[in-house]
């Protein structure tokens, strides 16, 4: 797997934005972005437009007076990870800082991001990951709220564990480590309506591999906006087995993964018929916040049974 091609390194940071139809939500991101309290010359701010049909390139336009001014890039392959690919393709930072379109930003939020990076002098730290923190402007059902939390993996900055991994919603990589490992991968993550994910959690796990740390930096905290939209039953269930497939997705093209594809296979029949037998004793009960919750699990369950399904196929060239 090829990495992007090699560029002259101009400046400290680029900022990457892809989007997709949130103009309004973009607009207020880069009232956040475009007040950094870096120097203007030390960073530089992308929004790679991914075949948007609102009103995106204006919102991004509106924004031509501010120092540095947001550069608009269009993306036309459809999928969240052809966006940020090409974010790789157009950056000139030396560390690029992967942002979503929905997030509400410090003016230090930058610069907390690269003190890792300032204070390694070994180049150890192949990833920081900054503090996610949900906010439901349009309100939050109690039945979802367990899943939707902060990532608080640590009080201070520093190495996260291996079982821990950051989310791509406010995640920064050294470039030289895509010149190493190459680009995202493109079979995972968000296309259109599908919820797919894992295009960031992959990229971890291969930083992790090359021998490389992954920090996590609580200052460096983005308040993610979540629409109504994101609280319904219909979204948590479709998340839930698009996430499932994604892991599957990723394991499957790993070495050996036979073993773990059975094993996967058996737990999460067993799993499914149970959350679907307590479904339906909280529907009895007229628990029905219980019922949705229990559903959701099974409904995730079943995500994973239908992607081993189809990677068996693909087990001989494994």
């Amino acid at each position: 797997m090829r990495g992007p091609p090699l560029r002259l390194i101009a400046m400290r940071l680029t900022i990457a934005i892809p989007t997709y139809n949130r103009a309004e939500l973009l607009r207020q991101t880069l009232e956040g972005v475009t007040h950094q309290d870096l120097a203007a010359a030390e960073f530089e701010i992308l929004v790679i437009d991914n075949n948007s049909t609102d009103a995106t390139r204006a919102v991004v336009a509106a924004f031509a007076d501010r120092s540095p001014a947001p550069r608009y890039v269009l993306e036309t392959r459809q999928g969240l990870n052809h966006g940020r690919n090409r974010a790789l393709a157009e950056a000139v930072g030396e560390v690029i800082l992967f942002a979503d379109d929905d997030i509400l930003v410090a003016p230090d939020w930058a610069r907390q991001m690269l003190a890792p990076f300032d204070s390694d002098a070994a180049g150890r730290v192949g990833a920081v990951g900054g503090e996610v923190i949900p906010i439901f402007p349009q309100g939050l059902p109690l039945w979802i709220a367990e899943w939707h939390a902060p990532l608080a993996f640590r009080a201070e900055a520093g190495p996260l564990l291996d079982r821990q991994v950051p989310m791509g919603a406010n995640l920064a990589i050294r470039r030289r480590v895509f010149e190493q490992l190459g680009p995202f991968q493109t079979n995972l993550d968000r296309t259109g309506k599908s919820y797919l994910s894992g295009g960031d959690s992959e990229m971890i796990r291969r930083i992790r591999r090359a021998g490389l740390e992954i920090w996590f930096a609580p200052a460096a905290a983005v308040r993610h906006q979540m629409p109504a939209s994101r609280t319904t039953f219909r979204y948590a269930a479709r998340h839930a087995f698009d996430s499932a497939r994604s892991r599957i997705i990723e394991r499957a093209a790993q070495p050996g993964s036979g073993g773990y594809l059975a094993s996967r296979f058996g737990a999460n029949l067993v799993k499914g018929l149970a959350y679907l037998a307590l479904a339906l004793a909280e529907i009895l009960c007229c628990r029905f916040n219980a019922a949705k919750k229990a559903l959701v699990r099974a409904w995730r369950s079943c995500g994973y049974l239908y992607q081993i399904l189809r990677s068996w196929r693909n087990l001989d060239r494994i």
